[in-house]
């Protein structure tokens, strides 16, 4: 539960203490008054009206600003149906999808995994929704990485995924740009083509 949530609660219960204040017999707190202080000045009927009218009022402005609290609070947080969808599109997404690698790496080159995990983040947001949140998802690699096959736990709120990443060479899709002059170039940006699953759990 996060700490807006929590507010939003102890407002709610500051509300409903404020209507079992303005509930009280005027009766009653005269009686407790008298208890304690027996020489205090009577309370007009009219004073117990206005302040079970401030309390009533108090009440209904705690109840409103909690409910607009709840309602700012879904739209700041992921919630489990939430983050199903969006990682589960996000699989879909990504899976068969392709992409261009670094002219400099080399075959056993793990520097873009930490990359992916950015792509894998912004594919999770991208699929939640209209009242999902737009931050928030995590995609953490875990340790042990390889240059071909990448495990990440993607998380959001209270829940958790495990997503499995394997990249393969892709030859056929490898872009050679043309040379200075226009002639044939010397250098090939290798493809790679991106199988994805996702399974519940972490990593």
């Amino acid at each position: 539960m996060d700490a807006l949530t929590q507010l939003n609660i102890l407002g709610l219960i500051l509300s409903a203490v404020l209507l079992a204040l303005a509930c009280i017999k005027a009766d009653r707190v005269r009686a407790w008054r008298t208890g304690i202080n027996p020489s205090a000045e009577e309370v007009s009927d009219a004073s117990f009206v206005a302040a079970r009218v401030i309390f009533v009022a108090l009440a209904g402005v705690g109840i409103y600003l909690s409910v607009q609290g709840f309602a700012v609070s879904d739209d700041t947080a992921w919630d489990d149906a939430e983050l199903t969808t969006a990682v589960q599109g996000a699989t879909d997404a990504l899976d068969g999808s392709s992409g261009f690698g670094d002219i400099y790496a080399e075959d056993n080159d793990t520097g873009w995994i930490d990359e992916y995990a950015t792509k894998i983040e912004q594919e999770v947001v991208e699929h939640g929704g209209g009242d999902a949140p737009q931050y928030g998802v995590t995609a953490t690699p875990v340790a042990a990485n390889t240059a071909s096959e990448a495990r990440y736990t993607v998380t959001g709120g209270d829940s958790a995924f495990c997503m499995q990443v394997t990249r393969t060479r892709s030859k056929d899709g490898d872009y050679e740009p043309p040379g200075i002059a226009g002639g044939q170039g010397t250098v090939t940006v290798p493809s790679y083509d991106f199988a994805v699953t996702t399974s519940e759990g972490s990593c």
